[in-house]
Protein backbone atom coordinates (compact mmCIF):
# COMPACT_ATOMS: atom_id res chain seq x y z
CA UNK A 1 0.00 0.00 0.00
CA UNK A 2 1.41 3.39 -0.95
CA UNK A 3 1.24 6.50 1.21
CA UNK A 4 -1.58 7.79 -0.97
CA UNK A 5 -3.54 4.55 -0.59
CA UNK A 6 -3.25 4.89 3.19
CA UNK A 7 -5.07 8.23 3.15
CA UNK A 8 -8.83 8.30 3.55
CA UNK A 9 -8.88 12.09 3.06
CA UNK A 10 -6.38 14.29 1.23
CA UNK A 11 -7.60 17.81 0.38
CA UNK A 12 -5.97 21.15 -0.34
CA UNK A 13 -7.15 24.74 -0.35
CA UNK A 14 -10.86 24.24 0.32
CA UNK A 15 -12.90 27.45 0.27
CA UNK A 16 -16.60 28.07 0.92
CA UNK A 17 -18.62 31.28 0.93
CA UNK A 18 -22.25 31.96 1.76
CA UNK A 19 -22.80 35.42 0.35
CA UNK A 20 -20.54 37.80 2.27
CA UNK A 21 -19.65 35.13 4.82
CA UNK A 22 -16.34 33.39 4.13
CA UNK A 23 -17.19 30.20 6.04
CA UNK A 24 -14.06 28.16 5.23
CA UNK A 25 -10.73 29.66 4.19
CA UNK A 26 -7.96 27.67 2.47
CA UNK A 27 -8.46 24.43 4.44
CA UNK A 28 -6.06 21.53 3.85
CA UNK A 29 -5.77 18.22 5.68
CA UNK A 30 -4.75 14.58 5.39
CA UNK A 31 -6.46 11.84 7.41
CA UNK A 32 -5.25 8.25 7.37
CA UNK A 33 -7.62 5.32 7.06
CA UNK A 34 -8.73 4.00 10.43
CA UNK A 35 -8.01 7.32 12.13
CA UNK A 36 -10.36 9.31 14.38
CA UNK A 37 -10.13 13.02 13.58
CA UNK A 38 -11.80 15.50 15.92
CA UNK A 39 -13.02 18.92 14.77
CA UNK A 40 -13.21 21.59 17.46
CA UNK A 41 -13.97 25.29 17.49
CA UNK A 42 -16.56 27.86 18.57
CA UNK A 43 -20.06 27.86 17.10
CA UNK A 44 -19.91 29.26 13.59
CA UNK A 45 -16.24 28.38 13.18
CA UNK A 46 -16.82 26.32 10.01
CA UNK A 47 -16.58 22.79 11.48
CA UNK A 48 -19.77 21.39 9.96
CA UNK A 49 -19.26 23.11 6.60
CA UNK A 50 -15.73 21.70 6.38
CA UNK A 51 -16.81 18.17 7.22
CA UNK A 52 -19.62 18.32 4.66
CA UNK A 53 -17.20 19.38 1.94
CA UNK A 54 -14.79 16.59 2.86
CA UNK A 55 -17.43 13.89 2.40
CA UNK A 56 -19.18 15.18 -0.71
CA UNK A 57 -22.27 16.60 0.99
CA UNK A 58 -21.32 20.14 -0.06
CA UNK A 59 -19.36 21.36 -3.08
CA UNK A 60 -16.42 23.67 -2.29
CA UNK A 61 -16.09 26.97 -4.13
CA UNK A 62 -12.37 26.28 -4.61
CA UNK A 63 -9.84 23.63 -3.70
CA UNK A 64 -9.39 19.99 -4.61
CA UNK A 65 -8.71 16.59 -3.17
CA UNK A 66 -9.94 13.08 -2.59
CA UNK A 67 -12.01 11.24 0.00
CA UNK A 68 -11.98 7.43 0.07
CA UNK A 69 -10.17 7.57 -3.25
CA UNK A 70 -12.89 9.64 -4.96
CA UNK A 71 -12.62 13.22 -6.22
CA UNK A 72 -14.56 15.40 -3.76
CA UNK A 73 -15.93 17.59 -6.57
CA UNK A 74 -16.53 15.15 -9.43
CA UNK A 75 -17.40 11.97 -7.51
CA UNK A 76 -19.35 13.23 -4.50
CA UNK A 77 -22.18 10.71 -5.05
CA UNK A 78 -19.74 7.81 -4.69
CA UNK A 79 -18.37 9.28 -1.45
CA UNK A 80 -21.87 9.65 0.02
CA UNK A 81 -22.65 5.98 -0.72
CA UNK A 82 -19.71 4.94 1.47
CA UNK A 83 -20.37 7.41 4.30
CA UNK A 84 -22.44 7.09 7.47
CA UNK A 85 -23.73 10.29 9.09
CA UNK A 86 -24.89 10.43 12.72
CA UNK A 87 -26.59 13.73 13.47
CA UNK A 88 -26.74 15.42 16.87
CA UNK A 89 -30.54 15.26 17.00
CA UNK A 90 -32.20 11.85 17.25
CA UNK A 91 -33.97 11.44 13.91
CA UNK A 92 -35.63 8.03 13.94
CA UNK A 93 -39.26 6.96 14.32
CA UNK A 94 -40.14 6.90 18.00
CA UNK A 95 -43.30 4.84 17.44
CA UNK A 96 -41.31 2.05 15.77
CA UNK A 97 -39.18 -0.52 17.55
CA UNK A 98 -35.40 -0.66 17.27
CA UNK A 99 -35.65 -3.54 14.79
CA UNK A 100 -38.33 -1.80 12.73
CA UNK A 101 -36.24 1.37 12.52
CA UNK A 102 -33.17 -0.56 11.40
CA UNK A 103 -35.18 -2.57 8.87
CA UNK A 104 -36.51 0.67 7.39
CA UNK A 105 -33.01 2.16 7.14
CA UNK A 106 -31.65 -1.03 5.58
CA UNK A 107 -34.42 -0.89 2.97
CA UNK A 108 -33.58 2.74 2.19
CA UNK A 109 -29.92 1.84 1.66
CA UNK A 110 -30.82 -1.18 -0.46
CA UNK A 111 -28.94 -3.51 1.89
CA UNK A 112 -28.87 -7.10 0.62
CA UNK A 113 -30.06 -9.87 2.97
CA UNK A 114 -31.70 -7.20 5.04
CA UNK A 115 -32.88 -9.32 7.97
CA UNK A 116 -29.47 -10.93 8.45
CA UNK A 117 -27.79 -7.51 8.28
CA UNK A 118 -30.15 -6.10 10.91
CA UNK A 119 -29.65 -9.13 13.18
CA UNK A 120 -25.87 -8.79 12.88
CA UNK A 121 -25.96 -5.07 13.73
CA UNK A 122 -28.27 -5.63 16.70
CA UNK A 123 -25.80 -8.16 18.04
CA UNK A 124 -22.76 -6.02 17.29
CA UNK A 125 -24.04 -3.03 19.26
CA UNK A 126 -25.70 -4.96 22.08
CA UNK A 127 -29.25 -4.15 20.99
CA UNK A 128 -30.65 -7.67 20.52
CA UNK A 129 -32.40 -7.85 23.90
CA UNK A 130 -34.12 -4.51 23.21
CA UNK A 131 -34.92 -5.14 19.55
CA UNK A 132 -38.70 -4.91 20.10
CA UNK A 133 -38.57 -1.84 22.35
CA UNK A 134 -40.07 1.35 20.92
CA UNK A 135 -37.42 3.93 20.07
CA UNK A 136 -39.37 6.63 21.88
CA UNK A 137 -38.98 4.82 25.22
CA UNK A 138 -35.18 4.55 25.01
CA UNK A 139 -32.79 6.55 27.18
CA UNK A 140 -30.29 8.89 25.54
CA UNK A 141 -27.54 6.29 25.57
CA UNK A 142 -29.68 3.60 23.91
CA UNK A 143 -30.97 6.06 21.31
CA UNK A 144 -27.34 6.81 20.56
CA UNK A 145 -26.64 3.10 19.98
CA UNK A 146 -29.63 2.87 17.66
CA UNK A 147 -28.41 5.88 15.68
CA UNK A 148 -24.92 4.40 15.38
CA UNK A 149 -26.34 1.05 14.29
CA UNK A 150 -28.39 2.75 11.58
CA UNK A 151 -25.30 4.60 10.31
CA UNK A 152 -23.32 1.36 10.05
CA UNK A 153 -25.90 -0.85 8.32
CA UNK A 154 -24.58 -0.22 4.81
CA UNK A 155 -20.97 -0.85 5.97
CA UNK A 156 -19.55 2.62 5.30
CA UNK A 157 -15.83 3.36 5.11
CA UNK A 158 -16.24 6.86 6.58
CA UNK A 159 -18.33 7.83 9.62
CA UNK A 160 -19.37 11.41 10.43
CA UNK A 161 -20.39 12.20 14.00
CA UNK A 162 -21.93 15.60 14.75
CA UNK A 163 -21.85 16.25 18.52
CA UNK A 164 -22.56 12.52 19.04
CA UNK A 165 -22.81 12.42 22.85
CA UNK A 166 -24.74 15.62 23.59
CA UNK A 167 -27.14 14.92 26.45
CA UNK A 168 -25.73 11.45 27.17
CA UNK A 169 -24.56 10.34 30.62
CA UNK A 170 -20.82 9.69 31.25
CA UNK A 171 -21.13 5.89 31.29
CA UNK A 172 -22.95 5.84 27.95
CA UNK A 173 -20.40 8.27 26.51
CA UNK A 174 -17.54 5.98 27.51
CA UNK A 175 -19.24 2.92 26.05
CA UNK A 176 -19.94 4.84 22.85
CA UNK A 177 -16.28 5.80 22.47
CA UNK A 178 -15.19 2.23 23.13
CA UNK A 179 -17.36 1.23 20.17
CA UNK A 180 -15.92 4.00 17.97
CA UNK A 181 -12.36 2.95 18.75
CA UNK A 182 -13.18 -0.64 17.87
CA UNK A 183 -14.68 0.47 14.56
CA UNK A 184 -11.58 2.55 13.81
CA UNK A 185 -9.39 -0.44 14.69
CA UNK A 186 -11.37 -2.40 12.09
CA UNK A 187 -10.49 0.21 9.45
CA UNK A 188 -13.32 2.75 9.64
CA UNK A 189 -12.29 6.42 9.35
CA UNK A 190 -14.16 8.74 11.72
CA UNK A 191 -14.67 12.51 11.63
CA UNK A 192 -16.23 13.88 14.80
CA UNK A 193 -17.39 17.38 15.67
CA UNK A 194 -17.36 17.93 19.43
CA UNK A 195 -17.14 20.57 22.16
CA UNK A 196 -15.99 18.13 24.84
CA UNK A 197 -12.25 18.25 25.61
CA UNK A 198 -12.23 14.70 26.99
CA UNK A 199 -13.70 13.49 23.70
CA UNK A 200 -11.11 15.44 21.72
CA UNK A 201 -8.42 13.69 23.74
CA UNK A 202 -9.77 10.35 22.48
CA UNK A 203 -9.09 11.32 18.86
CA UNK A 204 -5.91 10.41 16.97
CA UNK A 205 -5.77 13.85 15.39
CA UNK A 206 -7.43 17.15 16.33
CA UNK A 207 -8.32 20.05 14.06
CA UNK A 208 -9.14 23.44 15.58
CA UNK A 209 -11.06 25.97 13.49
CA UNK A 210 -11.97 29.58 14.18
CA UNK A 211 -13.77 31.94 11.81
CA UNK A 212 -13.27 29.47 8.98
CA UNK A 213 -9.52 29.19 9.40
CA UNK A 214 -7.43 26.23 10.51
CA UNK A 215 -5.54 27.37 13.63
CA UNK A 216 -4.07 24.11 14.87
CA UNK A 217 -3.79 20.49 13.83
CA UNK A 218 -2.08 17.47 15.35
CA UNK A 219 -2.18 15.08 18.26
CA UNK A 220 -3.12 16.31 21.74
CA UNK A 221 0.54 16.38 22.72
CA UNK A 222 1.55 18.30 19.60
CA UNK A 223 -1.12 20.95 20.06
CA UNK A 224 -0.32 21.46 23.75
CA UNK A 225 3.42 21.65 23.04
CA UNK A 226 3.00 24.16 20.21
CA UNK A 227 0.66 26.37 22.25
CA UNK A 228 3.72 27.99 23.81
CA UNK A 229 2.00 28.28 27.17
CA UNK A 230 3.51 28.23 30.63
CA UNK A 231 0.85 27.27 33.17
CA UNK A 232 0.42 27.43 36.94
CA UNK A 233 -2.35 25.86 38.99
CA UNK A 234 -3.36 27.87 42.03
CA UNK A 235 -5.76 26.53 44.67
CA UNK A 236 -7.48 29.06 46.89
CA UNK A 237 -10.63 29.50 48.96
CA UNK A 238 -11.52 32.66 47.02
CA UNK A 239 -10.81 31.82 43.35
CA UNK A 240 -13.08 34.48 41.84
CA UNK A 241 -11.45 37.36 43.72
CA UNK A 242 -7.98 36.12 42.83
CA UNK A 243 -8.94 35.57 39.19
CA UNK A 244 -10.20 39.14 38.88
CA UNK A 245 -6.94 40.48 40.25
CA UNK A 246 -4.75 38.24 38.07
CA UNK A 247 -6.53 39.22 34.86
CA UNK A 248 -5.35 42.80 35.36
CA UNK A 249 -1.68 41.78 35.43
CA UNK A 250 0.56 42.24 32.40
CA UNK A 251 2.05 38.90 31.35
CA UNK A 252 -0.96 36.80 32.25
CA UNK A 253 -2.78 35.79 29.08
CA UNK A 254 -5.43 33.50 30.52
CA UNK A 255 -7.09 32.70 33.83
CA UNK A 256 -9.63 29.86 33.87
CA UNK A 257 -11.47 28.53 36.92
CA UNK A 258 -11.85 24.80 37.62
CA UNK A 259 -13.66 24.60 40.96
CA UNK A 260 -11.34 26.10 43.60
CA UNK A 261 -8.34 25.83 41.28
CA UNK A 262 -7.32 28.44 38.71
CA UNK A 263 -5.28 27.71 35.61
CA UNK A 264 -3.04 30.73 35.08
CA UNK A 265 -1.15 30.80 31.77
CA UNK A 266 1.02 33.05 29.67
CA UNK A 267 3.00 32.83 26.44
CA UNK A 268 5.99 34.71 27.90
CA UNK A 269 7.32 32.72 30.91
CA UNK A 270 9.47 35.59 32.19
CA UNK A 271 6.57 38.07 32.11
CA UNK A 272 4.29 35.46 33.68
CA UNK A 273 6.72 34.79 36.56
CA UNK A 274 7.03 38.53 37.15
CA UNK A 275 3.25 38.95 37.21
CA UNK A 276 2.54 36.19 39.71
CA UNK A 277 5.54 36.88 42.01
CA UNK A 278 3.60 39.11 44.46
CA UNK A 279 0.84 36.51 44.77
CA UNK A 280 3.18 33.63 45.62
CA UNK A 281 3.63 35.12 49.09
CA UNK A 282 -0.07 34.66 49.86
CA UNK A 283 -0.19 31.86 52.44
CA UNK A 284 -3.85 31.26 51.63
CA UNK A 285 -3.11 30.07 48.10
CA UNK A 286 -1.09 27.12 46.84
CA UNK A 287 0.79 27.59 43.56
CA UNK A 288 2.05 24.60 41.51
CA UNK A 289 3.70 24.76 38.12
CA UNK A 290 1.89 22.42 35.75
CA UNK A 291 1.85 21.19 32.19
CA UNK A 292 -0.75 23.00 30.04
CA UNK A 293 -3.83 20.92 29.31
CA UNK A 294 -5.70 20.67 26.04
CA UNK A 295 -8.40 23.02 27.28
CA UNK A 296 -5.75 25.59 28.23
CA UNK A 297 -4.33 25.40 24.72
CA UNK A 298 -7.73 25.83 23.07
CA UNK A 299 -8.77 28.75 25.26
CA UNK A 300 -5.49 30.41 24.31
CA UNK A 301 -6.13 29.70 20.63
CA UNK A 302 -9.60 31.20 20.92
CA UNK A 303 -8.21 34.32 22.57
CA UNK A 304 -5.61 34.79 19.88
CA UNK A 305 -8.13 34.36 17.07
CA UNK A 306 -10.80 36.59 18.65
CA UNK A 307 -8.87 39.09 20.80
CA UNK A 308 -11.94 41.21 21.58
CA UNK A 309 -13.87 38.32 23.08
CA UNK A 310 -13.51 37.74 26.80
CA UNK A 311 -12.79 34.06 27.27
CA UNK A 312 -10.55 34.26 30.32
CA UNK A 313 -13.29 33.03 32.64
CA UNK A 314 -14.23 29.42 32.67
Amino acid sequence: MTAGDDLAIDVTGLQKRFGALHAVKDFSIQVRRGQICGFLGPNGSGKTTTIRMLCGLMKPDAGSGHCLGYDIVKQSAAIKRETGYMTQKFSFYEDLSIRENLSFVARMYGVKKRRAAVDAMLERLGLTARARQLAGTLSGGWKQRLALAACMLHEPKLLLLDEPTAGVDPKARREFWDQIHQLAHDGLTVLVSTHYMDEAERCNQIVYLSMGQLLARGTVREIVETSGLTTWHVTTAAPIDLAQALRKEHGIDMVAAFGNTLHVSGADPIALDRAIAPYLRDSGARWDKAEPELEDAFIALMQRSTPNVGVGAN
